[in-house]
């Protein structure tokens, strides 16, 4: 039987990125992303509804969204799920299905706030972080 396992997400981030580094000096950041859906009730309502979704970035990734990315701003991302297990301090199981990031794009949204970065603009923007997490930063001016 074939498997596929990928998530794609756009949102807004709920707190700024926590990068945090492994025992073997592996950087990890811990991300937290609220995607809103707009849909109309069987009233004829409009409705909206906000899912909050756990990250996980690794590596250079990890590095570059901490570095470009704060609370509020809206990032593409895509990865895969990963169930997490472990026992509470009372023995009990628990588990968190979460996403770890494999690839994200900015998303620009320069509607007057200040949190944006220089020039730039267009599609070259939208393809740097690719190159940034293949380690192709050499002139990244954001």
């Amino acid at each position: 039987m074939a498997n596929f396992n990928k998530v794609m997400l756009m949102g807004n981030l709920t707190r700024d990125i926590e990068l945090k580094q492994t025992a073997g000096n592996q950087s990890v950041a811990e991300i937290g992303l609220a995607v809103n859906r707009k849909f109309r009730d069987r009233e004829g309502n409009d409705r909206e509804e906000t899912t909050f979704v756990d990250c996980e970035a690794w590596g250079r990734t990890a590095e570059v969204m901490h570095q470009y990315l704060a609370k509020g701003r809206p990032v593409f991302i895509e990865g895969r799920l990963k169930l997490d297990s472990w026992q509470d301090k009372e023995g009990n199981k628990r588990s968190k299905l979460r996403v770890v990031v494999e690839n994200f794009q900015f998303v620009d949204s320069r509607g007057g706030g200040g949190n944006s970065g220089g020039g730039g603009g267009g599609s070259s923007r939208s393809q740097r972080p690719a190159e940034v997490a293949a380690g192709n930063d050499d002139d990244i001016p954001f």
